[in-house]
């Protein structure tokens, strides 16, 4: 099961790296803002990707015992979305001992 959530969560960092690349190549975020904003499923997308990510991070913040890492994981969160939840879902999958499982990574907290 673990071998098969690394592979998993390999797979959607790397499409999530390519297609924010290929989306900022064809498209700047920053001069499409005001036209993306008046978009109301754009709006109810945003509200629903930053509730995501504040439940993800309230797991991270859990499980994190240094301040460093709890704000350094917030702005990831907030900032890289889903790239950021890959990553850190992957580090917490590798961090595993042999004979641990689904239970350890989601409860488990770092010393």
């Amino acid at each position: 099961m673990i071998a098969s959530l690394k592979i998993i969560f390999t797979v959607l960092l790397i499409r999530m790296i390519y297609v924010v690349i290929c989306t900022s190549l064809e498209s700047n975020l920053f001069t499409e803002w005001d036209f993306l904003g008046s978009i109301p499923w754009m709006r109810a997308t945003l509200w629903d990707f930053y509730t995501n990510a504040l439940i993800i991070y309230l797991w991270i913040f859990y499980k994190e015992s240094s301040i460093f890492l709890k704000i350094l994981w917030l702005l990831l969160m907030f900032f890289l979305g889903s790239i950021a939840s890959c990553v850190y879902i992957l580090i917490e999958l590798f961090r595993l001992k042999p004979g641990e499982g689904l239970t350890d990574l989601f409860v488990k907290k770092h010393a």
